[in-house]
């Protein structure tokens, strides 16, 4: 059986995938914009509960590249380390374990030193349910009541004000919840969520949201003029969309006096597909 392709997305199309996704669109529509299936987009989100991961940082006190750029150029021209230290005002212990740890005195590069450092520097810290068994299992109670997240939020805060070990976000209840990898609060307790999705998703997503599917200036049946009721008149037009298997779509058109129909495919269900194929 042929092995599947390996997706990676990189940096830039990680960040428009998460603002595409915080603005309400579906997987299968993000998964089009990128080519690929609503399978990869998925793996990407749920990796984190479908909640936005926060930006990393550098520390302030790690070496920056223009610092490890003049590491090398000092190796290349045969400086010692206390000398290239001296330069950048660092201790030379810093630049001794710096230049031991990415290749030596013959194989340091600048670039890949500093990507391998920002690499090292993850480091995953356990949640804080995960250090707090009295508060992960306040929770649990609360979700066999029926409570929201938002409510569980609230409610620690309100009840333990002065204890800051039972303030959580309700941000952090969902993604224990929707990443079981963290091993906190079992999956038997996303049945008591008023939604049953097993990823989080933007508040932006319910088509009740303003303006989301509705048709933006729209004229009601009712209002039509009485000369279409009959289909006596030509020159009136109708027009649906065909939704098929795997994301494909047909916009039609029927005169409805002659019942003349025209079809087009068309790649994509939105305005800015559909339209300009109607008009062609």
């Amino acid at each position: 059986m042929k092995q599947r392709r390996r997706i990676y997305f990189t940096a830039k199309q990680k960040n428009e995938i998460w603002d595409r996704w915080q603005r309400g669109e579906s997987m299968s529509s993000i998964g089009r914009g990128f080519e690929r299936d609503s399978s990869s987009i998925y793996l990407l989100l749920s990796r984190t509960g479908g909640i936005r991961p926060p930006d990393r940082e550098r520390s302030r006190l790690s070496l920056t590249l223009v610092e490890r750029e003049e590491i090398s150029r000092g190796l290349k021209g045969r400086l010692s380390l206390h000398c290239i230290a001296r330069r950048l005002q660092r201790s030379a212990s810093t630049i001794s374990r710096e230049v031991q740890r990415n290749g030596g005195f013959g194989h340091y590069r600048a670039v890949q030193s500093d990507q391998a450092a920002w690499d090292r520097a993850r480091r995953p810290k356990l949640c804080k349910l995960a250090c707090n068994r009295p508060l992960c299992r306040t929770i649990s109670r609360k979700l066999q009541l029926n409570w929201s997240p938002e409510q569980i939020a609230g409610w620690l805060k309100r009840s333990y004000p002065e204890d800051e070990a039972y303030y959580v976000s309700h941000k952090t209840i969902y993604r224990s919840l929707f990443v079981q990898a963290r091993g906190v609060l079992k999956k038997e307790l996303m049945q008591y969520l008023r939604s049953k999705r097993t990823i989080r998703r933007s508040r932006h997503a319910c088509l009740k949201g303003d303006g989301l599917g509705r048709i933006k200036d729209a004229v009601l049946i009712s209002e039509r003029p009485a000369s279409v009721e009959d289909r006596a008149v030509p020159g009136h037009w109708e027009g649906d969309l065909i939704a098929g298997s795997g994301n494909s779509y047909i916009a039609t058109l029927v005169e409805r006096h002659t019942r003349y129909v025209m079809l087009v495919k068309v790649q994509n269900k939105d305005t800015a597909s559909v339209v300009p194929a109607l008009i062609k």
